[in-house]
């Protein structure tokens, strides 16, 4: 657990139909709550939703506007299927898009998968909620996360409106 984590709240959305109608176990859900609650966030809420557009938009306004979690991770809907629409959902709820977060996991997947040019993933802002798209298999999941971690809690910290210089700290 880390102490720049303390105090960030979060919550983990995952878009499967076949999820949402009992139909198949959300691993990737399970271990993103898991494993951010390892990291010292801690969790608020969980939802999973059908892939539609309408559901996972209201779903990420409740947690970024009600709930005002701080972190909203997202696993599934971001292939290129038909019911893949996570990233359509984005824009209406995106006000400020990260691009170099989701350039950044794409980049390590490409080393492990020439798939992973195929993600659509997204990143970005609503108020002060940071929110990243990640695909939907665990495996996926797992070494998305593991790109981003690092640099959660300083974006987290930017976004609150901290003011710390962002060339201070190096990896």
């Amino acid at each position: 657990m880390s102490t720049a984590t303390a105090g960030y709240t979060f919550a983990v959305l995952t878009m499967s139909d076949k999820g949402s109608r009992g139909e198949r176990v959300d691993e990737s859900g399970a271990y993103l709550q898991g494993r951010l609650a390892e990291e010292g966030y801690q969790q608020r809420a969980y939802a999973m939703v059908p892939d539609r557009i309408a559901d996972i938009v209201q779903q990420l306004r409740h947690f970024a506007d009600d709930l005002k979690v701080s972190l909203v991770v997202t696993t599934g809907g971001t292939g290129l299927s038909p019911s893949d629409v996570t990233p359509e959902a984005m824009n209406e709820v995106l006000e400020r898009e990260i691009p170099g977060m989701a350039e950044a996991m794409r980049a390590a997947s490409m080393a492990k998968t020439s798939r992973a040019m195929l993600s659509r993933g997204r990143a970005g802002t609503r108020g002060t909620t940071l929110i990243v798209n990640l695909p939907g298999s665990l495996r996926a999941v797992q070494e998305n996360l593991e790109v981003i971690l690092p640099v959660l809690p300083h974006a987290l910290e930017k976004i609150a409106g901290g003011t710390a210089d962002c060339g201070a700290a190096h990896d």
